[in-house]
């Protein structure tokens, strides 16, 4: 058996899950500290399962800690961050496009040295020793103690950055290094944004693992957990201790992965209404669609793997004004049972419309008994179209497409929806976050650029296969279930040879678990 836990802005989920059943949910408020609302959920739906903690095998966990440190700019460290480049990329220097605020946060210890490579393996400038020592010297003065390597085209040879990341380690016992290749993209300056935000997370994410471990200490449960990506896929404790950037929007993916699996849809749309915000994407093949662009967080553009979501401020817990006409998109968030009218609170919220107008049986209707009807009328229709209008906009046909509506808001749809072939809200629905962590698989990605004139299309294609599933497995897929999901070819006319960027993602099973 097997929990899965998923901690959001307004409610702690959490499952057990037994094979490809749901055994027991619960649904609790999160709390400030986090922990103590992991420990009462995970205590709750034990209870409720009439499960021991010693039963359980594993536990899967999502969280928004690192994404909210972001962009709240909050316990962040100093970064030192080092380019390997020289001559090439001075008009573009480091954090050239951040925030200021953010800068602030993180300092501006920038080092621009030679390295870096063309696509085709070619060295732009030799590394040098003398200039890595230098800026080490420099950030142990200023006790530094994470740092961020990037160099051009790094994803198709990482030589360079692991060389300096040594000389690092050599200079700064105990400094943390990380390397661009091995979060982001091809893309320079987005994978270098995506690795200094790592670095400047560091000590958080030592922190906020600790913290989880503590927690299920507590409980009883010695199982191994494991913690949620952004694609869908799971990370080991101790990878999530090197690299929490890779959990940024994990959230919003684990709800549509639940949904796939409460429906065994393939291909759907997914609208995720939370407490705070509704999250709208798209499942392809059963994963969330990712991102084709660069995606922004917390104001810096990035280009590692992100799911393709559009988030609205429309949740249970959205402020209603104007007589119904403006929903949000502020929120009273966890805080519902604490101001929600229908709970003898003062301030009307979205859920006091549902219970008002007959679609929600929550708290006591008789608070909100004397709304005026047109009140109500028109606050509902306005809810609806905010979500007809968030559909129409993750679409990318005219033709209706299904929806599947999960999270614990799914009681304010009460009509179908505009661009909706149907509408499902499937047994569930409002745990399928936690439900998606549960049941997540392992997976490996290559994103590379091959010369096809070279060697081949064939050749190619077969060894970024290979690589992907190698991934996949050293991250903790059994091997014998390891599957191709999604090989992507993107010819590049700019670059000579028969240049085409492949990108290859594999996926399988958390090795000992077997297929949900």
């Amino acid at each position: 058996m097997r929990i899965g836990v998923d901690v959001g802005g307004t409610n702690t989920d959490a499952v057990v899950m037994h094979g490809g059943q749901v055994v027991a949910a619960i649904k609790s408020p999160t709390t400030e500290d986090v922990g103590s609302g992991i420990v009462q959920a995970v205590r709750e739906v034990l209870v409720q399962a009439s499960v021991a903690a010693s039963a359980i095998t594993s536990v899967m966990i999502g969280t928004t800690q690192f994404t909210n440190a972001i962009v709240e700019r909050k316990r962040l460290v100093e970064v030192g961050i080092i380019r390997l480049a020289l001559p090439a990329t001075t008009s573009l220097p480091p954090l050239v496009d951040w925030p200021a605020d953010l800068v602030e946060k993180i300092g501006r210890n920038v080092v621009m040295a030679h390295g870096g490579y063309e696509y085709d393996g070619r060295e732009i400038s030799a590394l040098r020793q003398d200039e890595i020592i230098a800026a080490a010297r420099r950030f142990n003065r200023a006790g530094i103690r994470s740092v961020a390597i990037s160099s051009v085209f790094a994803p198709m040879n990482q030589n360079m950055e692991k060389r300096a990341a040594d000389m690092l380690r050599a200079e700064i016992p105990g400094v943390a290094v990380t390397m661009s290749s091995n979060i982001g993209r091809i893309g320079m300056v987005e994978r270098e944004n995506a690795a200094v935000m790592n670095a400047s997370l560091m000590e958080l994410s030592k922190r906020v693992v600790g913290a989880f471990r503590t927690a299920l200490k507590e409980i009883g449960v010695t199982a191994p957990f494991f913690i949620s990506q952004n694609d869908g896929t799971l990370m080991t404790s101790d990878f999530v201790e090197t690299y929490p950037v890779l959990t940024f929007a994990s959230g919003p993916t684990n709800s549509m992965r639940g949904a796939a699996f409460l429906t065994q849809f393939k291909d759907a749309i997914v609208v995720d209404i939370g407490g705070t915000t509704t999250d709208v994407g798209v499942l392809s093949q059963g994963f969330p669609r990712e991102s084709s662009v660069a995606v922004d967080v917390g104001g810096v553009k990035t280009n590692f793997r992100m799911p393709d979501i559009l988030s609205i401020g429309l949740g249970g817990g959205s402020l209603v004004r104007d007589d119904g006409a403006r929903i949000g998109p502020d929120s009273v968030g966890f805080e519902l049972p604490k101001y929600g009218k229908v709970f003898g609170g003062d301030t009307l919220t979205t859920t006091d419309l549902a219970v008002a107008s007959g679609a929600a049986r929550i708290g006591n209707p008789a608070l909100v008994a004397e709304l005026s009807s047109s009140v109500v009328a028109r606050g509902m229709e306005r809810i609806h179209l905010m979500l007809e209008e968030a559909i129409d906009r993750v679409k990318t046909t005219s033709a209706d497409m299904k929806v599947v509506l999960v999270g614990g808001g799914g009681v304010l749809v009460t009509r179908k929806l505009k661009g909706a072939s149907e509408v499902i809200l499937p047994k569930h629905a409002g745990v399928a976050n936690a439900i998606g962590a549960a049941i997540a698989q392992v997976g490996g990605e290559v994103d590379r650029v091959f010369s096809y004139e070279g060697q081949g299309r064939e050749l190619a294609l077969d060894g970024a296969k290979r690589e992907a599933a190698d991934r996949a497995i050293a991250a903790g897929a059994d091997p014998a279930s390891v599957t191709i999901l999604e090989v992507e070819e993107v010819p590049l006319a700019y670059l000579p040879g028969g240049a085409v960027r492949v990108r290859v993602k594999a996926v399988g099973n958390l090795a000992g678990h077997g297929a949900d």
